[in-house]
């Protein structure tokens, strides 16, 4: 991902630069080292900022002054430890200035809409039901949803981002969402139109990973696995979300899991990853095998077998990706009731009876801590990056 939070092109790749770098990119460069230093360590001088850039002084104090014009950034008061010479004065990112509003779509029955501070904190949120709209119906919910969101900001809007099932492009047209009835939707264009505002429309399970790397405490590679109504991962390689060619990287939902056909898919092939292992698929073979079982023991055992299914074919799908990138960070996000315990205990079983010992002895499969709200506030990130340069 670029400083602006677009996905890299193929542009982007050439070995050598191609084109002169103007005056104008080395500002913008220094506005966002100056702005990622001060969102990330806070209460910083402009001596510290010049140290810690490795910026001149003069450089500093020029963007402070210009950031500051924006009420980007703020004077704090002068440092209190004692220190030999004038006190400094303390700098911040004005995180009062501005509020974040935030969707996530991946909902299976419901739609979630917060605003956000701009460290990633929900101020107040609402949400509409989706009851089965799909095509323009559910275009109109989302938008709906938007407008009673935007109306309980208290303070002006940095962005908007939103977090979509399916396929996203990195223009937000959303190609493929079977869950929502959309295929080609301009999202992003749509909602910008008619909100005036920035939009930034990213797949739910890059928003989710984006967040566990922001807000999460996150610092090296990561994969993370979104269980909610489909099934999608989200990959951090280097720092960087990983989006694929055609903006399909993560799609693992529609995977086939083994040769022994297994549950019919949604997508009408047998044997999908999502049909193992998403929220209504998951919960409807709970459901069946607690009806079926004649004591309250042979139902726990009963459920056990249906966890322990899907985590193992949750394991199948992950072994190559594990083993290709090397990763040893997998989180999952989704109903912890499902998810914790004997699914995760299984998945890891699987994964390491998959690949070699001597280089994932150390995997560590979790549970994320942000809870329901991880797309939400990785959306929020997507609207930082894109509007600030920082993350």
């Amino acid at each position: 991902m670029t400083a602006t939070g677009t996905p890299r092109t193929i542009q982007d790749r050439a070995l050598r630069p191609t084109t002169k770098v103007l005056p104008e990119h080395i500002r913008l460069n220094n506005r966002t080292l100056v702005l990622q230093t001060l969102y990330r360590t806070g209460l910083q001088s402009r001596a510290d900022l010049a140290r810690e850039t490795g910026l001149t002084r003069v450089t500093v104090s020029d963007l402070i002054s210009e950031l500051m014009g924006e009420n980007l950034v703020i004077e704090l008061g002068q440092r209190q430890e004692p220190r030999p010479g004038k006190p400094a004065t303390l700098l911040d990112i004005n995180r009062a200035a501005f509020q974040i509003v935030s969707l996530d779509l991946s909902g299976h029955t419901r739609l979630r809409g917060a605003v956000l501070s701009l460290d990633g904190a929900v101020l107040s949120s609402s949400d509409l039901e989706l009851s089965g709209a799909r095509g323009e119906a559910a275009y109109d919910t989302v938008a709906e949803l938007l407008k009673r969101v935007i109306a309980g900001a208290t303070a002006p809007i940095l962005g908007v981002g939103i977090g979509s099932p399916g396929i996203v492009d990195r223009a937000g047209v959303v190609r493929n969402a079977p869950n929502l009835g959309w295929r080609d939707q301009p999202l992003q264009a749509r909602l910008q139109e008619a909100t005036g505002l920035p939009v930034r429309v990213v797949n739910d399970a890059n928003a989710a990973v984006l967040a566990e790397h922001s807000f999460g405490g996150a610092d090296h590679d990561l994969l993370l696995v979104k269980v909610g109504h489909g099934v999608g991962a989200g990959l951090l390689v280097g720092g960087r979300a990983i989006f694929g060619e055609r903006f399909a990287a993560g799609e693992i939902g529609h995977v086939v899991v083994g040769t022994d056909d297994g549950p019919l898919c949604a997508c009408g092939k047998f044997g999908c990853l999502e049909a193992w292992l998403s929220v209504p698929r998951l919960t409807s073979a709970i459901q069946e095998a607690t009806v079926s079982a004649r004591t309250p023991a042979e139902a726990g055992l009963a459920v056990d077998r249906v966890l322990t299914e899907a985590g193992r074919r949750l394991g199948i799908i992950l072994a190559p990706v594990v083993g290709a990138l090397n990763l040893l960070d997998i989180v999952l996000s989704g109903p912890p009731e499902l998810l914790d315990g004997t699914l995760s205990a299984a998945t890891v079983e699987t994964l390491l009876a998959r690949t070699m010992a001597t280089e994932t002895g150390d995997l560590t499969l979790r549970m994320t801590e942000q809870g329901e709200d991880i797309v939400l506030r990785g959306a929020a990130v997507m609207v930082l990056s894109a509007q600030l340069g920082v993350s």
